[in-house]
């Protein structure tokens, strides 16, 4: 879906704050045909009519209410720009220009990408123009905001603190943009999009795809993309609004500009291949797992912590692995063909056990559960897809309460 028109988008949200054109074009400092031109385009681009004309005014359809929300929230964005643009002037008595060297989507857009590839011959194909049109892209945006958004190093364009911030900004932006065409279709009945998340490990193997097979079903216009990043990148990519959510187990100390909700508490679980010499026994005691070779999570990550913290609450030495790995194919192969044990959450290794391949031992460990849970950015208005996908993570994490 292409891009809406940010300058369109801009002429539309003063049309619906002042109730007419007439009234608009002042604020705007544009001819009243061309704020009516506007709103034409976007409503031609949209597929649907924003505004009821009335003799006392232009009244905002249920298709322009939902638009108007986002162009609210665009506005607020760029708004913050400018103003944080403005206080940094005030500091160094730079010159900061009007708004409306922001509303457009493709400078924005040239922006973000460098700041994700640092190379602008890369950004220039990924956008299919010519480097030249980037360079000015870039430029014209330095030039507004007062100072530079990206310094030349050995290892590339790279963003400024101020470019980094602000192409954060940019991306939520962009993120809002897309997401108006599938607000509209929604009044239609109809989900489509895209709907990026954050998957991580625990609720890759069992619970993502019953979610997404379910919604898949009944929404088949609407596309899946996971992104399963360290949790960190995860974490960076929400809040410029890159993915839509994340889901898996939650940790501390979200911040101020992240919401984070429950699904279900899971049980780290004991597991090795089936056959294994400690299946024979009914109960396991820490004193049998001696001897035995270890896979483990990597160091550092919140399960491997919470294993070695059992460990000495009980007195004894965290087991030293023969293998850690991220990786759950290789985590798999190893307990399958050998003696080794894991600790790992029973949902990730659910279709193993559940064809017999490995076996959950009788091994108890209080104090290992985690939460299971979404992570938003707050305030963030999901998309129709998103909302659809998140109801039915919900529903089916409902169950396993």
């Amino acid at each position: 879906m292409p891009l809406v028109s940010l300058r369109h988008l801009h002429a539309f949200n003063a049309v619906a704050a002042s109730g007419g054109i007439r009234r608009s074009s002042e604020s705007l400092y544009r001819a009243s045909s061309a704020v009516a031109r506007s709103v034409a385009a976007l409503e031609e681009s949209l597929n649907a009519q924003l505004f009821e004309r009335k003799g006392r005014g232009m009244l905002l359809t249920a298709a322009g209410d939902v638009v108007r929300l986002r162009a609210e929230r665009i506005e607020a964005e760029l708004h913050a720009v400018r103003d944080e643009a403005v206080r940094q002037r005030d500091r160094h008595g730079t010159k900061v220009g009007g708004i409306e060297a922001l509303l457009n989507e493709r400078r924005l857009q040239a922006a973000t990408l460098l700041a994700e590839m640092h190379h602008m011959p890369s950004v220039a194909q990924a956008m299919e123009v010519s480097q030249s049109a980037v360079s000015q892209a870039i430029a014209r945006l330095e030039d507004m905001l007062g100072q530079p958004l990206f310094l030349r190093t050995a290892h590339g364009m790279v963003p400024t603190d101020m470019g980094r911030r602000w192409t954060e900004s940019f991306e939520r932006v962009l993120a809002e943009l897309r997401h108006i065409p599938e607000d509209i279709a929604a009044l239609e009945g109809v989900v489509l999009g895209v709907v990026s998340i954050g998957a991580l490990p625990l609720a890759r193997s069992q619970l993502l795809p019953t979610a997404i097979a379910s919604v898949l079903q009944r929404h088949p216009q609407l596309r899946i993309r996971s992104l399963e990043s360290p949790y960190e990148e995860l974490m960076a990519s929400l809040l410029s609004g890159r993915i839509d959510f994340i889901v898996g187990a939650q940790r501390a100390g979200a911040g101020d500009v992240f919401a984070t909700r429950a699904l279900f508490e899971d049980k780290a679980a004991l597991v090795a291949r089936q056959g294994h010499p400690l299946t024979q026994r009914s109960k396991l005691k820490l004193d049998d797992l001696a001897g035995y070779p270890w896979v483990l999570s990597r160091s550092g990550t919140p399960l491997r912590e919470s294993l070695e913290q059992f460990f000495r609450r009980h007195g004894a030495t965290p087991p030293e692995p023969a293998v850690d790995t991220g990786d759950l194919a290789l985590l798999r192969g190893l307990l399958v063909s050998s003696d080794m044990l894991t600790v790992l959450s029973a949902h990730q290794l659910h279709h193993e056990v559940q064809t017999g391949q490995l076996v959950v031992l009788p091994f108890d460990m209080p104090g290992m559960e985690r939460s299971i849970g979404i992570t938003t950015r707050k305030n963030a208005h999901l998309s129709p897809g998103a909302v659809a996908l998140l109801a039915e993570i919900e529903t089916i994490s409902a169950r396993w309460r």
